[in-house]
């Protein structure tokens, strides 16, 4: 365990470090750049959690998908 926490910490510098430099490369605000990189993952966060749901679905992304293209119709619950 202490390993993956070491490896996840690890990951998680260089994902905000990446997110810090992308940011202030097109902005050149250092204040803008800091909360962008701060947002993003816990925007990806949000976003994982569903996209995790919408795999365990039954229907799996396939279903996903049918229910994004054609909101009206009627599906499986």
């Amino acid at each position: 365990m202490p390993r993956d926490i070491a490896k996840t910490l690890s990951f998680l510098t260089l994902h905000l470090g990446v997110g810090f430099a992308v940011a202030f490369a097109f902005t050149g605000s250092l204040r803008l750049a800091g909360g962008i990189a701060l947002v993003e993952p816990l925007v990806n966060a949000v976003v994982f959690f569903f996209h995790e749901r919408t795999w365990r679905n039954p229907h799996g992304w396939r279903g996903a998908l049918h229910r994004l293209i054609h909101p009206h119709a009627p599906h499986a619950a």
